[in-house]
């Protein structure tokens, strides 16, 4: 199955099967059809931590794989640096950085919240959107405290 939810300007296109998500990618046109109810909660800014989903990235018997299972342990509301990660997980932070750019499934492993030492990092198909996110779900956890 496959569909799409809103978030502000962007789109959440997710194509899925029961709780196994293949893929997650944002885009500036909707796609027809419907997606898990956890992806509408999370883009009306509830705490949503997908944990009932799957992703088939996490699957991987693979350095990425033991990256992505780390990733999804990182609080929603929270961020981690991909040194923090790397360290995890012994690699480096340029390994845990391509990890999160092949990413198939964000909001699932959620990328969003992995950082940069100095800044933001990347995000596709744009940073502003990883900044959207990590904004979203700081609002939401301080209202919640």
């Amino acid at each position: 199955m496959c569909g799409s939810c809103r978030f502000g300007l962007w789109f959440v296109h997710v194509w899925w099967s029961g709780d196994l998500i293949f893929q997650v990618i944002f885009s500036k046109s909707p796609l027809n059809g419907t997606v898990p109810p956890a992806f509408i909660r999370y883009c009306a800014g509830k705490e949503e931590n997908f944990q009932s989903h799957e992703s088939v990235a996490t699957t991987y018997p693979t350095i990425f794989g033991r990256i992505y299972q780390e990733v999804r342990k990182v609080p929603y509301g929270e961020t981690q640096t991909y040194g923090d990660i790397a360290a995890k997980v012994t690699t480096s932070p340029r390994v845990v950085g391509q990890a999160m750019r092949h990413n198939l499934t964000p909001l699932v492993i959620p990328c969003h919240r992995i950082v940069g030492k100095h800044g933001v990092g990347g995000f596709t198909p744009s940073p502003e959107i990883k900044e959207m996110l990590i904004l979203m779900e700081k609002k939401t956890r301080d209202r919640r405290k």
